[in-house]
């Protein structure tokens, strides 16, 4: 088990190969195999989607509530294994998953026939095209404001010392906005499907 967990890609090659052994056994249990349908593609969509959100949110909250708030304990001698490596590999992750949230996210609504409606705001969906719009400014926010400055802060694009440091903290506050609108947009993603509002 060991040489499998030391991968992270050999985990989660596992962690999918455990998931078509329970989706065999509960089949096999339940006499109600998987039928391949629209219906089928769309939940899958949906899985994809929320892993996805759990990648960018969870990402999103690491830096404002882990990473931002230890670096001024971190010793000055230390803080390049941040920027250099941590950091850019965590931004890595975080902008893509935040582009895929959003692809998996605008295809679930199409697929559920709902994409006009919910962007439009229209009554039954005001809760989800909330969350949509919101969804897309943060996903705005990482790739067009959040990365750009921190390219800057982390040396990634060479800039002069003064650049450096608003561009970190440019990088900072709308990850901070971001993380305030996540609050909203988490609760009028699942009040849609709840019926919360």
């Amino acid at each position: 088990m060991a040489p499998i967990l030391q991968s992270l890609y050999k985990t989660l090659l596992a962690g999918l190969v455990l998931l078509v052994i329970v989706l065999f056994v509960t089949t096999s249990i339940t006499g109600n195999p998987i039928q391949f349908s629209h219906a089928w593609g769309s939940f899958v969509m949906r899985w994809l989607h929320v892993a996805s959100g759990v990648m960018w949110i969870g990402l999103l909250w690491y830096f404002n509530f882990v990473q931002i708030p230890s670096m001024p304990s971190i010793p000055d001698e230390q803080k390049p294994a941040i920027s250099k490596v941590i950091a850019p590999t965590a931004l890595f992750w975080f902008r893509y998953a935040a582009l895929a949230t959003v692809i998996t996210g605008l295809l679930v609504a199409w697929m559920q026939g709902y994409i006009v409606s919910a962007l439009t705001l229209q009554p039954g969906v005001v809760a989800i095209g909330l969350g949509m719009w919101i969804a897309l400014v943060m996903a705005f926010n990482v790739w067009f404001i959040i990365w750009p400055n921190q390219k800057k802060a982390l040396g990634i694009v060479a800039v002069e010392a003064p650049e450096k440091a608003k561009a970190a903290r440019t990088a900072m506050l709308t990850s901070r906005i971001n993380t305030l609108l996540s609050i909203t947009m988490l609760y009028m993603m699942v009040a849609q499907q709840n019926a919360a509002l």
